[in-house]
């Protein structure tokens, strides 16, 4: 494993989308796609094929010596949120190539093929809806909901598709069929402060929560600030406020579960200082990995609809977005993740996961599992988000050793039971 190497492949991802201390590669954009062809190029570099599937994700396999056996596969995304920083998703793509490049220079053949995957528009920033890329590739992607979407340039995802040259009609063809991997794991950085507050280098990855998402117009009535009385306004704003209150204290009331919910958007119309807000365009997300504390919740929003209503005499409309059931990763690959650990001697701690990841999706094709490494102050979705260089590599390591392991090596220059933790090849 070169860890020098590893750095530079996270530099080079974030030249596309960097300006303003920020990075800002949307799925679909122009940014997005030239980084995943610059990965596309890394790994026919790296002696690997490269295909696109119908969705827009990335594959690329190093092949192995029996070519009848299933795929063992890795691998993240490269799109962000708004303003992102550089580590979300991009160090699981990195290390996953830094994986194949090192057992490439270690003359190691494997019995099962390897895959690189980068799924697209795994952030929800652009279309409101996360996990695009893997959802398709897991069979489980509702066309028909995702054909209404459009961004907040009113672009539809049907018309983002056709900009990178992609047909919508054929996404359903991105589905991979039963058995044709034998696993999937992915490395991330963990977006949250546990791992640094149990000083623990690496995170293994029980559960992932499953994202409930709801879009939410609050229509009120404009009028005129000054002339208008206090209680005659019909304020869209006010409910919403009302709104958002009420889900905070709902998801306050299901701590104990580790429920969280967040109006993440809200945009007010018309905008003006002197006019009474019209409408108010929400965007709420409800997450937990226990359904029935999420349930709880969401049956307490519908109620603070309702008394909005009643209470300002105003319209709530609402559509789900999405309403996912937490995953549990599979047992067998948690054990191993623990087991190559001990092997590596790297301390370790048993989590579930707050956020959602492709991970998720993957564990309806094939045992899957998940490695999380310290995100400094917790922080992500933000242009300081950041991870220790030396911390990325203590994940990658585990990566390759579970990569060699699954894959089942039949050639090695070095065995994994001698590689510990801050060594580099």
């Amino acid at each position: 494993m070169n860890q020098k190497r590893l750095e530079q492949t996270i530099r080079t991802f974030n030249q596309f989308g960097y300006s303003d201390n920020a990075v800002n590669r949307l799925a679909y954009t122009a940014a997005e796609r030239q980084a995943v062809r610059g990965l596309a190029e890394m790994c026919l570099q790296a002696g690997m094929t490269v295909r696109m599937d119908a969705a827009g994700n990335l594959i690329a396999r190093r092949p192995g010596s029996d070519p009848s056996l299933p795929a063992v596969a890795c691998g993240s995304h490269l799109d962000s949120v708004i303003d992102a920083g550089q580590y979300d998703g991009v160090i699981g793509v990195a290390a996953g190539l830094e994986a194949v490049r090192s057992l490439n220079e270690q003359g190691i053949v494997t019995r099962h093929p390897i895959e690189l995957i980068c799924f697209t528009c795994e952030e929800s920033s652009r279309f409101g809806v996360a996990t695009i890329g893997s959802k398709a590739m897991a069979g489980i992607l509702d066309q028909q909901a995702v054909g209404a979407l459009r961004d907040r340039m009113g672009i539809s995802f049907r018309e983002a598709l056709a900009e990178c040259f992609l047909n919508f009609d054929k996404i359903g063809e991105a589905a991979r069929k039963p058995g044709e991997l034998k696993m999937f794991v992915e490395l991330h950085i963990e977006q949250g402060p546990v791992l640094e507050q149990e000083e623990k280098p690496v995170g293994i990855v029980t559960g992932i929560a499953g994202p409930t998402r709801l879009q939410v117009r609050v229509q009120g009535k404009a009028s005129h600030t000054g002339t208008t009385p206090m209680d005659r306004r019909h304020d869209a704003f006010l409910g919403a406020a009302e709104i958002g209150l009420a889900l905070e204290q709902a998801a306050r009331e299901e701590a104990a579960y580790g429920t969280v919910g967040t109006v993440g958007v809200c945009q007010i119309t018309p905008g003006a200082m002197n006019v009474v807000p019209d409408a108010a365009e929400l965007k709420i997300d409800i997450r937990g990995i226990h359904t029935a504390s999420k349930q709880r919740v969401l049956e307490k929003l519908l109620l603070a609809f309702r008394q909005a209503e009643q209470k300002r005499g105003l319209r709530v409309a609402w559509s789900l977005l999405s309403d996912e059931e937490p995953v549990l990763l599979d047992e067998g690959v948690i054990g191993s993740l623990e087991e190559s650990c001990r092997v590596l001697n790297i301390p370790y701690h048993k989590m579930p996961s707050g956020a959602g990841h492709d991970a998720m999706n993957m564990a309806r094709l094939c045992p899957a599992g998940m490695i999380f490494v310290p995100s400094r102050d917790g922080l992500s979705h933000h242009r300081d988000e950041y991870t220790p260089p030396e911390q990325i590599g203590i994940g990658a390591r585990l990566l390759e050793a579970m990569l060699k392991k699954w894959a089942v090596a039949e050639e090695s220059h070095a065995g994994e039971n001698t590689e510990r933790v801050g060594e580099s090849r």
